[in-house]
């Protein structure tokens, strides 16, 4: 009794087939095979890590927010649960060190997360990285600085990544104020509930720019390794179309070819994702690490991928061979293929173009931006690179003569025949060039929106170190020692107090700032000073002296000076007569862009001591601004006070959100580019492979091998050429979109976009020149045998 075969029966017979011809067809079978795998494992690969990544910086934020004191319970009086905190942030050789002063006031004091225990006086509690950085020889002068007994390292718990740089410290020392500026807290526990600010559409069109720049070129590496070992598959079908197979048969046959490699490919995906994660704690960009196991993808992400991939494959599959006829004694591409049509290549990227126009000056303060047609837009687009790169590659290689030399004329003929594989090779870089063309030219016109000018002067001090009001010594001898460290060259101080005609005062305050007449000259314009004199300095140009707390003063006032809003009782007011001779002074804005006002005056005339009220400034200036001379300045503030903020003097400062934005493009690109790297060198491998008995049979004939390199490194050049041609091409046009979309002046810096292209050309050559030693290897003439 025969059964009746279904047409379901029949789609997984034929399905079957050609899985079985994937994997047992012999040594060029699963060698084609594995190729298609790795080149689909690592574009799966990147997916899941893209995919990961969300979680992985949301995981970094909780954690962070976990350990944060903002907004934890006070305590008004010590208790048994009590804990006095205070933030101890060092920078060191350019990198920043998080750093926190600790005292328990009891028993149940809260323990920050990762600790154990809280540490001692003179005990220190440090992250793994900052051990490895303190053991470390390049981390002997940062010894010098944290040089208290380290009695534990941080849990992963309690860090934001494996690579940050942290400790905690055991203070005796810290007392907590009642004034404004104290930076010592008492709480009874960590939280922090963070309020997460709207990206402004501009940020949203970055973010949108970036995902889909980075993850299109793997979606066309994808789209390429399914294709690999195209022409040895038709024949294949040739021959079961030979034993009876009809030509829906051997489409499906091809099908489960393809899906086969792409299961493949999904498995050593997996595969090459959790190697990967493995090693991602080992990165650290710009400071910013995450956990192996931060980097998990979420459920339905990852179960979209695994649908996409296989579907994408057969898909691809059946569109390449929509132009093949697949006959009983050969298959029609072999001959002279049709004219590739212009029409439909051209609507690619006219329809990006028609959903992204309408977008225009959407990037005001009250625009939004529709982040699907954003996206489609953008990847319309960039997909026209990859449609028409086949056409004008066809075209510029069909009027080539035959002329010039062998290798020319090889590389030529190579072309004309297989157009498709030269444009698949170079499909991938030039979408990612054409992307990043595009994300340059977007960040560098908003930049200017994003950033602020600090009004800090670098060129007059390197550092301001703001003692803490735990200081052992005076800011002045400080400021001598300081200055004659290895590499300073200069170091003044300032003390800053703040005075009163009648206490307490809470207004009507008077500025008072002291320092020698080489440390007021920061402050304001002197034609002449010495030891024992005192200025009226005005904030403007106006002849009063009214200072920023509605304050003013005469020769002769009597004033009381530092306690003087009256936050401690036991500490009193101290009473100063101001001089009689008191010249009137212009401001200048010190190197931190602070203009003072109020009263000038030098040491000899100064008040005396004020209680520990009022602050000590130190301007630190270094011949090199990452050099020896300037850890040695913060070590020594750290060891007069450990309170103290040693802040290295910026003139522009960064919006967060559009720093982060920043931050995942470095991540994105890193790892996209590691991908285009790999994914042409297995592909160029796949295509030389399929040539061998080509390329054996001219070298059997007397083709010398230079000659045959040289034809390699010429199929490589000309559809690179032409494939970065139309990359910074369609990365300008997008990037001037995408510009107007923004409300942002367009303007073109031809500098980073040649810049990128070069990349682009530099990475596809790199990965020719890798592949010469195994093409040597190939043409031999025993490549000519066969099975």
């Amino acid at each position: 009794m025969t059964h009746r075969r279904t047409p379901l029966h029949v789609w997984w017979q034929d399905l079957a087939m050609g899985a079985r011809f994937a994997f047992t067809g012999g040594r060029q079978g699963w060698t084609r095979t594995l190729l298609t795998g790795v080149g689909v494992g690592l574009g799966v690969a990147l997916l899941l890590l893209s995919t990961s990544l969300p979680g992985a910086l949301a995981a970094r934020t909780e954690r962070g927010d976990a350990r944060s004191w903002l907004e934890a319970p006070r305590a008004d009086r010590p208790g048994p649960d009590t804990l006095l905190i205070a933030p101890a942030r060092q920078t060191y050789r350019g990198r920043d060190i998080e750093g926190t002063l600790l005292r328990a006031e009891g028993p149940d004091a809260p323990v920050p997360p990762g600790l154990e225990k809280i540490p001692g006086p003179g005990e220190l509690v440090v992250s793994p990285a900052l051990k490895k950085l303190l053991d470390s020889r390049d981390g002997a002068l940062l010894r010098e600085r944290l040089d208290g007994r380290i009695t534990g390292t941080v849990g992963d718990e309690g860090l934001t990544g494996p690579a940050e740089l942290l400790f905690y410290a055991g203070e005796e020392s810290l007392r907590p104020s009642e004034e404004p500026s104290s930076r010592v807290e008492r709480i009874t526990g960590f939280a922090y509930e963070r309020v997460t600010e709207k990206l402004s559409p501009v940020l949203v069109l970055l973010v949108v720019l970036t995902f889909v720049a980075l993850l299109l070129p793997v979606a066309v590496f994808i789209a390429a390794a399914v294709r690999f070992g195209g022409e040895r598959r038709d024949r294949r079908l040739a021959a079961l179309r030979l034993v009876g197979a009809d030509a829906r048969a051997v489409r499906r046959i091809a099908a489960g070819e393809a899906l086969a490699g792409a299961l493949a490919g999904l498995v050593l995906g997996a595969g090459f994702f959790v190697a990967g994660r493995a090693l991602v704690g080992g990165f650290d960009i710009q400071q910013r690490s995450v956990f192996p196991a931060d980097l998990t993808p979420s459920p339905w992400l990852a179960a979209l991928v695994a649908v996409a991939v296989p579907a994408a494959a057969v898909g691809v599959t059946l569109f390449a061979l929509r132009g093949v006829v697949i006959e009983p004694l050969g298959v029609v591409r072999t001959a002279r293929p049709g004219r590739r049509r212009l029409w439909w290549r051209l609507l690619v990227p006219l329809a990006g173009l028609g959903l992204l126009v309408p977008l225009a000056g959407r990037g005001d303060e009250g625009g939004q931006f529709n982040r699907w047609q954003v996206s489609a837009g953008v990847a319309l687009l960039l997909v026209g690179v990859t449609a028409l790169l086949p056409w004008v590659l066809e075209r510029l290689v069909g009027r080539l003569g035959g002329g010039g030399p062998v290798s020319w004329q090889l590389a030529v003929r190579r072309l004309q025949v297989s157009i498709g594989g030269a444009a698949r090779l170079v499909s991938g870089i030039a979408v990612a060039v054409a992307g990043a063309i595009a994300l340059q030219m977007m960040f560098t016109s908003v930049e200017g929106e994003y950033s602020r000018d600090t009004g800090q002067d670098p060129a007059r001090a390197t550092v301001s170190i703001l003692l803490g009001s735990d200081v052992t010594q005076d800011a002045q001898e400080l400021a001598r020692r300081v200055a004659q460290g290895e590499g300073v060259t200069g170091a003044v101080a300032l003390r800053s107090l703040s005075a009163a005609h009648r206490v307490p005062a809470e207004d009507g305050l008077v500025e008072v700032t002291v320092g020698t007449c080489e440390a007021l000259r920061e402050v304001a314009v002197l034609d002449s000073c010495k030891d024992g004199d005192a200025f009226l300095a005005s904030g403007s140009q106006r002849a009063d002296a009214e200072g920023m707390y509605g304050g003013s003063a005469a020769p002769g006032d009597r004033l009381f000076v530092g306690n003087v809003r009256g936050y401690d009782k036991e500490v009193a007011p101290v009473p100063y007569t101001v001089p009689a001779a008191l010249p009137k002074v212009s401001s200048r804005p010190d190197p931190t862009g602070n203009l003072r006002s109020g009263l000038l005056l030098t040491p000899s005339v100064a008040p005396g001591a004020t209680g520990g009220y009022g602050s000590q400034q130190v301007f630190v200036m270094t011949a090199d601004p990452d050099g020896d001379g300037l850890e040695r300045a913060r070590t020594a503030a750290f060891k007069a006070s450990p309170l103290s903020t040693a802040m290295t003097l910026k003139q522009t400062t960064w919006d967060p959100g559009y720093s982060t934005v920043r931050i995942g493009l470095f991540f994105g690109a890193t790892a996209v580019l590691m991908l285009i790297g790999v994914s042409l060198l297995v592909s160029q491998l796949e295509q030389l492979r399929e040539r061998r008995k080509l390329l054996s049979s001219l070298v059997a004939f007397g083709t010398r091998r230079s000659t045959l390199s040289l034809s390699v490194l010429w199929q490589t050049a000309l559809p690179v050429g032409v494939g970065m041609a139309l990359a910074a091409l369609f990365g300008v046009g997008l990037g001037v979109v995408l510009m107007r979309a923004a409300a942002a002046r367009v303007q073109v810096d031809w500098a980073p976009v040649l810049a990128l292209t070069g990349v682009g050309a530099g990475v596809v050559a790199l990965v020719t020149v890798l592949s010469l030693p195994p093409l040597l290897r190939m043409v031999r003439p025993d490549g000519l045998r066969t099975e």
